[in-house]
């Protein structure tokens, strides 16, 4: 294996000071000199190591607020030269430029500053970093020659390796650490992008800054591999972040369904708890107390709940944990968990728990993406007022207050159910739900089987509208009182009449919800 002449100098400058210490003292006691600036040359040299500072080397002090501290033809000169093109070695010779044979550098904290509330624009402009990503892509690009470190968890391996190699690091490690370097540099640059870029809702460039949070054991099928990415600079609350406090690893199902189910559960202010199977609702109710709302859920279809992923907006309490405990259950998410019931959750083997953090309304924000073979689609979140004054009674008979409660908690539901999406609903509780038929009337049928004797007294809400009277016929004849829907059909009058002909009141509200 081919390996690096010796390092002998070293610039380090970091935003991320962990552990750079350390590695300063390392490097020194291996004979390495040292160059630095600003606080991480106050660090070093507060801490007993002799670092030079980097005006030394370039004979201009630091200036413009530190603006321009490395922008110089003594300090890029020695990372630059082609140690194999003697013309190069000649003008570093006649400059009086040493090589310099490894950077360690990370960037200024962007992404943190601008994900902080209130951050000002010129805050956010003075952490644009110059110099530092300067020094890494050029280090980068002189791979074959200079060794670059970004992330201060190498450190370690890196200082192994020179131990082992009197100094060295090999080809390899140098190959490996450049590219990890043009990664962190484009991501760098992808958050500032999306910052500069924000008030353009769909800007002419999408740059996403997504890092792997982990690998997955596999995706949506054993063949399949997987792993996780998070997006940089989100605000709300994350399957990507959210901790993981008890069971196995989580699968490549487990996290879309698991998103199903947060994104649902986030609908309702009031205490709810959703049961997902397949990326569906198979039942979601909201109650005064969750273990209540999980009962009242899971009786909605206690056969597809097998196996499911269940999310709750409220911290769980040992009764909800108790509640539980007979069911099998993939996942469960909650913003966080009583000691008590996690202690008991925690005992039940297999279980996932995530813990989501605090709602603090930032769920909703930047934008709804889908991949495509070589592209992008991308759209607002599917946000809803559920304005009762903006939508229309069409029908001679009007919902009654309770009707009215119902029919806005069903179609909260209907936006997560695939479409075709038929969902009959009653005291806050699914019933029925009928998912991704290619024909309404199908969703309608499934809906209504799943409900049985329940839909007597229902209301129903489905995610588009009736393109004939049929499904409508079909939750009628089942039970349901009142019905809410966008409208829009050709077919409408038809629809109304059937509603009209059975005392049945029908919502308009001009708002379509499909979930593809």
């Amino acid at each position: 294996m081919n390996r690096m002449p010796k390092i002998r100098r070293a610039l380090v400058s970091v935003s991320d000071k962990a552990d750079v210490a350390w590695l300063a003292r390392e490097l020194s006691d291996m004979g390495v000199e040292v160059i630095s600036t600003g606080g991480t040359y106050k660090l070093l040299r507060n801490d007993g190591i002799n670092a030079i500072p980097v005006a030394e080397v370039t004979g201009f002090p630091e200036m413009l607020d530190g603006r321009v501290k490395t922008l110089h033809p003594m300090v890029h000169g020695g990372i630059l030269a082609d140690r194999s093109n003697p013309e190069h070695m000649r003008q570093l010779e006649f400059q009086k430029i040493p090589p310099i044979d490894l950077i360690v550098v990370n960037l200024y904290p962007f992404a943190e500053t601008v994900a902080k509330k209130g951050v000002t624009r010129a805050e956010a402009i003075e952490q644009i970093d110059i110099g530092g990503p300067t020094m890494v892509r050029a280090a980068a690009k002189n791979h074959a020659h200079v060794a670059v470190v970004v992330n201060p968890s190498r450190y370690e391996s890196i200082i192994d390796e020179m131990k082992k190699t009197g100094g060295e690091i090999s080809e390899a490690t140098c190959r490996e650490l450049a590219t990890e370097a043009f990664a962190h540099t484009a991501d760098y640059d992808a958050n500032i992008h999306a910052y500069l870029s924000g008030r353009q809702k769909f800007p002419d460039a999408l740059t996403l800054s997504l890092r792997k949070v982990s690998g997955l054991r596999y995706g949506e099928n054993p063949h399949q591999e997987a792993a996780l990415y998070g997006e940089a600079g989100y605000a709300g609350t994350s399957l990507s972040r959210a901790p993981q406090v008890s069971g196995p690893a989580l699968s490549f199902n487990n996290i879309l369904d698991g998103e199903a189910a947060w994104s649902t559960a986030l609908e309702f202010d009031e205490p709810a708890c959703v049961i997902i199977k397949h990326n569906n609702p198979c039942g979601v109710a909201v109650a005064e107390h969750l273990w209540v709302a999980y009962e009242r859920a899971l009786d909605c279809d206690p056969v597809s709940a097998f196996g499911s992923v269940i999310a709750f907006n409220r911290s769980l309490c040992k009764k909800g944990a108790q509640a539980l405990m007979g069911n099998f259950i993939e996942l469960v998410l909650a913003p966080s968990y009583e000691p008590d019931a996690l202690e008991l959750l925690r005992s039940k083997e297999g279980l996932r728990l995530l813990e989501m953090g605090k709602i603090d309304g930032g769920d909703r924000t930047g934008r709804d993406y889908r991949h495509i073979r070589g592209g992008m689609l991308a759209q607002d979140y599917d946000t809803d007022p559920y304005d009762v004054s903006t939508m229309d009674v069409v029908t001679k008979t009007s919902p009654t207050e309770q009707q009215w409660d119902d029919l806005i908690f069903a179609i909260k539901v209907a936006k997560y159910v695939k479409s075709n999406a038929i969902v009959l609903a009653r005291d806050a509780a699914t019933v029925g739900v009928g998912a991704g038929q290619m024909s309404r009337v199908d969703s309608a049928a499934i809906a209504v089987e799943k409900a049985g004797k329940k839909a007597a007294g229902c209301v129903a809400a489905s995610d588009a509208f009736f393109p004939f009277p049929d499904a409508v016929e079909k939750v009628v004849e089942a039970g349901a009182l009142a019905i809410i829907e966008p409208g829009g059909s050709k077919k409408d009058d038809e629809a109304i009449a059937v509603c009209d002909k059975n005392k049945v009141a029908m919502v308009f509200t001009g708002r379509r919800h499909f979930r593809h």
